[in-house]
């Protein structure tokens, strides 16, 4: 009892929060790009935030649902459709047995995300339902979800549908139209020459087509060192901005290695994951240097309006 994938789509894969506590082990966290986007969809069917579900990238797959199930469809706008009839999303979605859900052209970001009520009916490995693709192992049996796939439901929603006419109010989820990137300095920014380091603020980087789950390269002003130094392998982490030799940036994204031998430049703070995980190929950014107090603050209030937002849907289901 669950669903089936007619359609595939560009990369449809199982993620949660990721898999922490194994990086020593050179095992990555991997998880949602959006983890926003996924707690938001938990929340708003009740589960426990860090519940697994699917991140459909653009263009998305097409699913049948081979049974009725209570959803939520959050993170990028892909035109969703059931039935062939627009379906709102940031809010819960009775969906009926026999139903087609399907995606059309990206009105904003690349990714969205499908909850579940109850999440689906999967095997943890090291803690997390996450899909590791590389190493092939997590989500549906390690890989991204093909054509006939099957996903069973842990439960099935047996309220009705007429009481979900509310939905999310937006200001927690940020706008996807900007192009601005909050940073730190990272730990080597100090050994880039000042001409480097201006540019860093006052050009525009484009996400070029070599952008994928473990990291995004970037195209603009080649970044230069002081002076040529060998770097030792060094922790890295998701929004991590390393610079390759030949000056190009590349920031590393949710499927990141463990270590890196690149000189860190930049760290993306944590609050602006999200609009950088809904970029695709062809967007610009800009990065903006904050202090850590500010990055801080930021990442206090996203915290506060999330417990916020938990206790009002907790009310909702009362």
């Amino acid at each position: 009892m669950g669903i089936k994938i007619i359609k595939a789509g560009l990369q449809t894969t199982v993620q949660d929060l990721g898999r922490t506590g194994y990086r020593k082990d050179g095992i990555i966290v991997s998880g949602a790009m959006d983890t926003l986007a996924l707690q938001i969809g938990n929340l708003l069917l009740g589960n426990e935030m860090g519940e697994a579900g699917l991140e459909c990238t653009l263009p998305g797959p097409k699913i049948l649902f081979e049974t009725a199930q209570l959803v939520a469809l959050t993170g990028g706008d892909m035109s969703p459709l059931v039935d062939g009839l627009t379906v709102k999303m940031w809010r819960p979605v009775y969906v009926k047995k026999g139903s087609v859900l399907s995606f059309g052209a990206a009105v904003q970001g690349c990714r969205t995300y499908l909850t579940v009520f109850g999440g689906f009916k999967l095997h943890a490995v090291l803690g997390s339902y996450s899909t590791f693709l590389k190493a092939g192992f997590g989500g549906y049996k390690g890989q991204a979800l093909k054509n006939e796939d099957t996903l069973s439901f842990n439960r099935i929603y047996k309220g009705t549908e007429k009481l979900f006419n509310w939905s999310l109010d937006l200001k927690l989820y940020p706008e996807l139209d900007g192009e601005m990137i909050r940073v730190l300095k990272g730990p080597e920014y100090h050994l880039f020459t000042e001409q480097s380091l201006a540019l860093l603020e006052e050009e525009k980087y484009q996400i070029t087509n070599d952008a994928d789950r473990m990291g995004y390269r970037l195209q603009g002003a080649a970044l230069r060192m002081t002076e040529a130094k060998e770097m030792l392998s060094s922790a890295v982490c998701f929004g991590t901005v390393q610079v390759t030799p030949d000056g190009s940036a590349i920031i590393l994204m949710a499927d990141h290695q463990t270590t890196g031998g690149y000189p860190r430049v930049l760290q993306v703070i944590t609050a602006d994951l999200t609009r950088l995980a809904q970029m695709k190929s062809g967007q610009q950014i800009r990065f903006r240097l904050v202090t850590l107090a500010e990055a801080r603050a930021a990442l206090l209030l996203r915290e506060k309006q999330i417990k916020q937002l938990k206790q009002a849907i907790t009310f909702k289901y009362i």
